[in-house]
């Protein structure tokens, strides 16, 4: 199993798990828009954005994208933004996610970050508590601004 970098051909396997959090999407259903596509390649081009995928034996299983943030906090180090974090329905409750958030954090450390830092939906009261045994803590309250 290895996390790396998503290819362009994994794109419909990504956009399959970010579809439906509660059940597996096929990936030949899901329909890459132009916007998608810009996306995507914007990400792919960017030095400090990675849309990362877990695979094993050729199976998309898990995937996030991480955004590497430049700072003057913590010394002028780097933080790991973590976003559109998702595990294949039907492979939940195995480690997966918590293999794919420790190689995020691991992938984060070898650049030099300071700090990994991830926002999830109030909600998400298991996402939560899976956060909080990885370590997270929960340090911030968050807001956004729908544009």
């Amino acid at each position: 199993m290895i996390l790396r970098p998503a290819t362009r051909a994994e794109l419909p396997a990504v956009l399959a798990l970010l579809a439906d959090e509660e059940r597996v999407v096929d990936p030949a259903t899901v329909r890459v828009t132009e916007a998608y596509e810009r996306a995507f390649a914007a990400i792919e081009a960017d030095a400090r954005n990675e849309m990362l995928v877990l695979v094993e034996d050729g199976l998309v299983l898990g995937c996030l994208q991480a955004t590497y943030v430049p700072g003057l906090g913590k010394g002028g180090a780097e933080r790991a933004l973590i976003e559109a974090v998702r595990i294949r329905a039907d492979r939940r409750g195995g480690g997966l996610g918590r293999r794919l958030m420790e190689l995020a954090a691991d992938r984060a450390r070898g650049r030099g970050c300071a700090l990994v830092q991830l926002t999830s939906g109030k909600a998400r009261s298991d996402a939560h508590r899976f956060y909080a045994s990885l370590g997270y803590a929960r340090s911030h309250e968050g807001f956004k601004l729908a544009l």
